[in-house]
């Protein structure tokens, strides 16, 4: 395990998707934050794996299947092609693409049964109570809103059910994750999830049924093969199966060996109990390793409204990149969103800020100033003066920018760090107004003018590489008209020929490098039609 190293690899999950239905913009939202944060951490140069993926057993999806006359692995096999062109659109590159489908899955699961029921965690016995097939679990009564609905699907009526069932020993460690909770408080992310699971955890917790008689499509019980795995306690095994190479035989020994323990599981708040509560628990039952963070974002509404099929709201990711591009779509719902926090999608707002922060800001900025550059200083990056830096607003906020967005994309602070990124830009805008380096030209002083370009030009090569992860293709574009030669998509590329330790320093952009032509690296949007289906 590489808990030891002095330069351990970064691992990261999404959930791995139900497919009963079609993505959405629910499920690209983390997809989206989790590509942006491996981006972030290839680009200073650490070995990543981000792995996302698809839950394709249990009933509620044998019952989709079965409404549309299919076999549920066909039904599967359909669903997971929209989700990989989805990812492909939004220009998400995962390391590793799980379905617990995949017969090494089975293994694995099979394997992590066997420790459990050897340490004594699962029995025999009888399960009464709600059952919400839309969640695929059993509600305690505390949880239900009235009539028995759940409150995740308040539109279906919970299903009362009594059957035998194998149980997970969770109450076994309730202290014991009590006792994790403490010892690492940042282990559940953002502090309003913890807070919510302590309290769960503290009012006692209940075992768990792991297993259903009434389900065919799933992993059978390998202690019981008339049972089928219940499909939670499948699916998370599918973090580990996921960690396993392509050569490697489908043991846990081999899926352990290399990028195992996970640095952070990504996961919605609606499925915060299963991945802090359970998850942990059955890693200790099997004697393996926790991960370090579990963070649970918000929920996304469209124009202050729930989003659903009822209301006709339902925001199509599909479209939206298709009519705005995906760096569009990536920067607006990680820099306008809280994450952590409930969101909300407005078209007018969303066409505003694109408008303002890339196109004004970023790229007008970029535009005007290389133009100068051009025409005044023979196609070439201009010379500094850096002693006419000292003191100067601009300059002492970049010097520090690497470090403080560093620490914002680490805490998974996404609107935090592109706001300072943004107040660069903002600030160039201002700085190059002020300084007006056209009329120092026209009054022969061609050497303050130069280093009023220059000043420009590199506080906009900082933000555009600070940027890289949520906006490549724009940061290409800025970084190929300062004169280099980088694919911020080639990541490994990019974290050799622009490395970071000097990108993220102020002046690195070389005097007298030629530069490419000035493009717009951001074509203004217009409002084109509604995006919801």
């Amino acid at each position: 395990m590489n808990s030891s190293l002095s330069n351990p690899p970064f691992v990261i999950t999404t959930p791995l998707y139900y497919v009963n239905a079609l993505p959405h913009m629910g499920s690209a939202y983390p997809t989206i934050a989790a590509d942006v944060l491996a981006r972030f951490q290839r680009l200073r140069g650490k070995s990543v794996l981000f792995v996302t993926g698809t839950d394709e057993h249990g009933q509620k999806i044998q019952r989709s299947a079965e409404a549309a006359g299919l076999d549920p692995q066909v039904h599967c096999d359909r669903i997971v092609a929209q989700f990989q062109a989805l990812w492909q659109q939004l220009n998400i590159q995962c390391d590793r693409f799980i379905r617990t489908t995949d017969p090494r899955h089975d293994q694995i699961v099979n394997e992590f049964y066997q420790r459990v029921w050897d340490q004594g965690d699962i029995y025999l016995g009888q399960q009464q109570g709600w059952y919400c097939v839309a969640c695929e679990e059993f509600k305690e009564e505390r949880d239900l809103l009235e009539p028995h609905r759940c409150p995740i699907h308040p539109t279906v009526e919970a299903e009362w059910r009594g059957e035998a069932t194998y149980f997970f020993r969770l109450s076994n460690y309730q202290a014991k994750l009590e006792a994790l909770y403490a010892a690492k408080p940042d282990f559940i992310q953002p502090e309003t999830r913890r807070n919510e699971v302590v309290s769960f955890v503290s009012q006692g917790l209940q075992d768990f049924s792991i297993s259903r008689v009434n389900v065919s499509w799933g992993i059978p019980v390998p202690s019981d093969p008339k049972h089928t795995l219940y499909v939670w306690f499948d699916a998370l095994l599918g973090y580990v199966t996921a960690l396993l190479e392509p050569d490697q035989a489908p043991t846990l020994s081999d899926a352990l060996s290399r990028w195992y323990p996970v640095n952070t599981h990504l996961i919605g708040k609606d499925i915060l109990r299963f991945h802090a509560v359970y998850w942990p628990a059955m890693l200790m039952s099997a004697g393996l390793e926790l991960p370090d963070r579990i963070f649970g974002h918000g929920y996304l509404t469209k124009d202050g409204q729930k989003m659903g099929k009822t209301l006709g709201n339902v925001l199509d990711p599909f479209e939206l990149v298709k009519q705005y591009g995906a760096d569009a779509v990536r920067y607006y719902f990680l820099k306008e969103i809280e994450f952590g926090r409930d969101g909300d999608f407005n078209e007018t707002r969303f066409i505003n800020i694109l408008n303002a922060d890339l196109a004004n800001d970023l790229g007008n900025l970029l535009n005007r100033t290389l133009k100068m550059a051009l025409k005044s200083c023979e196609g070439q990056v201009p010379e500094p003066t850096p002693a006419l830096w000292e003191g100067v607003a601009l300059v002492d906020l970049a010097k520090t920018l690497g470090d403080r967005v560093t620490q914002s994309y680490e805490a998974m602070a996404f609107s935090e760090a592109y706001e300072a990124i943004l107040t660069i830009a903002r600030m160039g805008n201002k700085y190059i107004d002020e300084q007006a380096p056209w009329t120092l030209y026209k009054q022969g002083q061609t050497s303050a003018a130069n280093h009023v370009l220059y000043t420009v030009l590199e506080a906009v090569r900082l933000a555009a590489y600070l940027l890289a992860p949520v906006i490549p293709t724009v940061s290409n574009a800025i970084y190929q008209q300062l004169g280099y030669t980088v694919d911020f998509d080639n990541q490994s590329q990019a974290s050799q020929r622009v490395p970071f330790a000097t990108h993220t320093q102020w002046g690195t952009l070389p005097p007298h490098q030629p530069l490419g032509s000035p493009q717009p690296v951001f074509q203004r949007l217009e409002l084109l039609s509604a995006v919801s289906t």
